[in-house]
């Protein structure tokens, strides 16, 4: 039976409602489909981050034998010992299965090898932090993620994540959702599949299970999923339904700064952008389809066809930035709305929506009102 975190009343998504069904369908992963279940669905409040925690001490470690269990047969040796050494740097990982202090059934492996069922594993010791999850998340950002959970399936969680909120700790932030869900659920084992930028709202898969990640990182890498995005651009789209195809670079810096660039040397990244609402000449609501998943892909990709993403702040435009902060706009416009796949053990259709949230539907109020004199003026 699914567990689905809901309200009795139908969430708003601002007037112009068309572009998005506040609908969620999901047939049970494990058995075969019979109906879905529909609900409305409550975005969060979006809220800072909060503060750092505090440094901790380290601690040393004893050398280990782990033997593998039917449920990590067939994971990496890398992905297996990240999740033994959660939190030790992943460098210091690949150190370790490099120099050979790393071994299975005494032997030296590789980063890619795949355990079978009884291997055994020899982890090193390793000056490592201690656990941080047990009063080091803050109860807020439990609160906020816990609350953003729209599905809980056996072997997934499914989120509604708010903007401003990091997946995972790293690049200047302590903690995000998986560090968050940990700290609330710490008998499970939890593991992103895959990510959202930290702007970015919307939908998000957690694996509950060594096995369900793998399926899901299957899928992928398969190019099984259907993720679609809602975006509002600068100006009219004058495309149409558009592929913007063009490699990108994410190793260049720029003053320093980490910065995504289209680039013949750059690895493929191919998105399909479909207008979905005009608003004159001033923004366009457009609909983005992910075909590989490349970081910042839809914000550079946006960028370089000339139609920035509002609100933007590293590949936008500014004064249409704040042409649309007068609007009320206080983050960047990106929300990951939709998202579909077949679980192959089932061959059940997995279907899943979210809705604008409230701070984005009201923008697209704003722009509508705008835009309607204009309308009645051309009739």
């Amino acid at each position: 039976m699914l567990r689905l975190r809901s309200v009795l009343q139908k969430v708003a998504v601002g007037r112009t409602a068309f572009f998005v069904q506040p609908l969620l369908r999901v047939a049970r992963l494990g058995t075969t489909p019979a109906s879905y279940s529909e609900t409305s669905l409550k975005t969060m409040p979006y809220e800072s981050d909060p503060p750092d925690a505090p440094a901790v001490d380290t601690a040393s470690r004893q050398v280990r034998q782990v033997t593998v269990d039917v449920g990590y047969a067939g994971q990496r040796l890398d992905n297996f010992l990240r999740r033994e050494l959660s939190d030790v740097p992943k460098s210091h990982v690949y150190r370790v299965i490099r120099t050979g202090e790393v071994r299975v059934n005494g032997r030296r492996a590789k980063p890619d090898t795949r355990l079978a069922e009884n291997d055994v594993v020899r982890v090193p010791p390793l000056k490592v932090a201690p656990p941080r999850l047990v009063g080091g998340v803050s109860a807020d950002l439990v609160r906020r993620v816990t609350a953003a959970i729209l599905v809980e399936e056996r072997d997934m969680l499914v989120i509604d994540k708010p903007a401003g909120i990091a997946v995972h700790g790293g690049s200047g932030v302590t903690f995000g959702v998986i560090e968050a869900l940990r700290a609330a659920r710490p008998d499970e084992t939890l593991e992103l599949a895959h990510r959202l930028d930290r702007d970015t709202s919307g939908l998000l898969l957690v694996a509950r299970r060594p096995a369900a990640l793998r399926t899901l990182h299957a899928l992928l890498r398969d190019g099984a999923f259907n993720k679609r995005y809602l975006a509002l651009v600068r100006g009219k789209w004058e495309l149409g339904e558009k592929r913007i195809d063009a490699p990108l670079r994410t190793d260049t810096r720029v003053n320093g700064e980490r910065t995504v660039q289209v680039h013949a040397s750059g690895k493929a990244a191919r998105s399909d952008f479909r207008p979905v609402q005009f608003f004159g000449k001033r923004a366009t609501l457009v609909e983005v389809t992910l075909l590989t998943g490349r970081t910042h892909q839809i914000r550079v990709h946006a960028a370089h066809a000339g139609y920035p993403i509002a609100g933007d702040p590293k590949y936008g435009d500014q004064p249409f930035n704040a042409e649309l902060q007068e609007l009320g706009l206080r983050r960047m416009f990106l929300h990951a709305h939709a998202l579909e796949f077949v679980w192959p053990a089932t061959n059940n259709e997995v279907s899943l929506s979210a809705p604008l949230p409230a701070e984005l539907a009201s923008v697209i109020d704003r722009l509508t009102d705008l835009a309607a004199p204009r309308r009645r003026k051309s009739r």
